[in-house]
């Protein structure tokens, strides 16, 4: 059946797969379609048209992000679905010739015309597929000499072309809320959101594509960032989690080395903001004054959010990285000296090539020393135009799973083990969701997705409390990495 274009304000479903980066591009999306004329919608079905927000970062990321725009075409409806996102830069008109159920491949520079590309699909006009290039060369190799130099579109920093100053913008409505250089609209009304304070990266890590399509490294400026955290905490956000692909850089195109902690100590003044949360944090370039500013600031949560990757220092080399065991348990040690009830989490990477058994029973005795948190286990997988695809000494997929599940068996039994050295702390919980006598959150050592705090609350609590309230609780027991507490003291509600 053909696709009637819709009379009248026409409604858009953004779905936003991968990162909290994504979910914050998303935002600048919505931003730009409210202020273009667009209604924003949570089903699909009930729109005229859907965005796919994609996310490109590995094989498993990619095939959601296929199934995700095959199931947003289905049902014979032919809405236009359009593809964005880092799936879509990164491959462009290759997407585009593989998946014919996508009206449109568009890149991170159309975002600014978002509204209009999206009003010529539903039009019936077929726009030309996104050319993918590499970002990295966008910019001056010298991080100092990058402010003020057009790099095309960074989503989420900002940049009013198609809003402010055409001859053809919309007026800007409620909701689409525009600050000096920015358009963000929320799309959940939790009291989280995160906050994007860089982009890109100029590290060379082996098996990582990200930093051809992101982009070079780039910082957000600290007024900005400052001006769209207090328009958050407007929005209701109480926590924001500073993002980017790697917040410890921060500033190095700024030309100031401690621009992440003057940033801190800035966030930390804005009215409202009950906590801040770092996430992306290279290991390598974790200072102690860092450290000192992240533990010494009371609104800014005990967690820290590095990057490991592995433990083997011979591996790390391979795979284009810095540090081993013994560096990293110091760097742990360090953080837990100055502050003892720290969150530590980390991703690692297992079948890498040339990784030997050697190298796994290192990481694994760094797993059970370290004690973390929380820890991803990713197997690795080949990715285009990475040295690490063209490396020898490749495993089969099965030996692959293998070591992902032995690492993993060893890491869900440290996570519940620290889980379980907790009780009888004390933590400060922000709620997140209530259920009669109980208020669901997360303490200060626990991220977005390292576990939750379920706080059993007194009765004359009940009707007193709302998401956003910060609960000091003891903790009484664990389950894995979830915690339960006790005698509830309200911080700030």
């Amino acid at each position: 059946m053909p696709y009637a274009a819709p009379v009248g304000t026409p409604r858009v479903a953004l779905v936003t797969l991968g990162c909290a980066r994504n979910e914050v591009d998303s935002e600048e999306l919505a931003g730009r379609l409210v202020a273009g004329g667009f209604t924003l919608v949570e089903d699909p079905d009930d729109a005229d048209a859907v965005l796919v927000n994609t996310c490109g970062f590995i094989d498993a990321a990619k095939r959601d992000s296929i199934d995700v725009l095959m199931a947003a075409g289905d049902g014979g409806s032919g809405r236009p679905v359009v593809a964005v996102g880092c799936l879509a830069e990164r491959y462009g008109e290759q997407l585009a010739g593989e998946l014919p159920e996508a009206a449109a491949v568009l890149g991170f520079d159309a975002y600014p015309q978002i509204a209009d590309h999206l009003r010529r699909v539903l039009a019936g006009e077929r726009l030309p597929s996104h050319t993918p290039r590499d970002r990295r060369a966008l910019l001056p190799l010298t991080p100092v000499a990058r402010p003020g130099v057009h790099a095309g579109h960074v989503p989420g920093h900002g940049d009013m072309v198609g809003i402010r100053g055409s001859a053809d913008a919309h007026p800007v409505p409620d909701g689409a809320t525009v600050g000096p250089a920015w358009i963000r609209r929320r799309i959940g009304s939790g009291p989280v959101a995160s906050l994007k304070i860089a982009s890109g990266c100029d590290r060379r890590c082996a098996f990582c594509a990200i930093p051809s399509f992101r982009g070079a490294f780039v910082s957000r400026p600290p007024d900005e960032v400052v001006a769209e955290a207090a328009w958050l905490v407007e929005q209701g956000a109480r926590e924001l989690v500073l993002v980017s692909e790697n917040s410890t850089s921060y500033g190095k195109d700024l030309a100031d080395p401690r621009a992440l902690e003057r940033l801190l100590t800035r966030l930390a003044e804005v009215p409202g903001v009950a906590r801040l949360r770092v996430c992306y944090l290279q290991p390598a370039e974790v200072r102690p004054d860092l450290v000192a500013a992240m533990v010494d600031l009371e609104v800014v949560a005990d967690q820290f959010d590095l990057s490991f990757q592995h433990a083997s220092a011979p591996l790390l080399r391979r795979m284009r990285r810095f540090g081993g065991s013994d560096a990293f348990l110091d760097l742990v040690g360090a953080i837990r000296a100055r502050a003892p009830l720290a969150g530590i989490r980390s991703n690692v990477i297992v079948g890498f090539p040339g990784e030997t058994e050697a190298d796994v029973a290192e990481l694994c005795a760094f797993l059970e020393a370290a004690e973390l948190d929380a820890v991803g286990v990713f197997g690795y997988s080949d990715e285009d135009g990475t040295e690490a695809a063209g490396l020898d000494g490749h495993l089969d997929e099965t030996e692959i799973r293998a070591r992902v599940d032995e690492v993993s068996g060893i890491v869900e039994a440290v996570m519940a083990q620290r889980a379980e050295q907790r009780i009888g702390d004390r933590v400060e919980v922000l709620v997140e969701g209530l259920d009669g006598l109980r208020a669901e959150g997360r303490a200060a050592h626990q991220g977005p997705e390292d576990g939750t705090t379920t706080v059993h609350l007194p009765p004359e609590l009940h009707d007193s409390l709302a998401p956003g309230a910060v609960l000091a609780a003891r903790v009484v027991s664990s389950e894995g990495v979830d915690l339960h507490a006790v005698e509830v003291c309200v911080v700030r509600r």
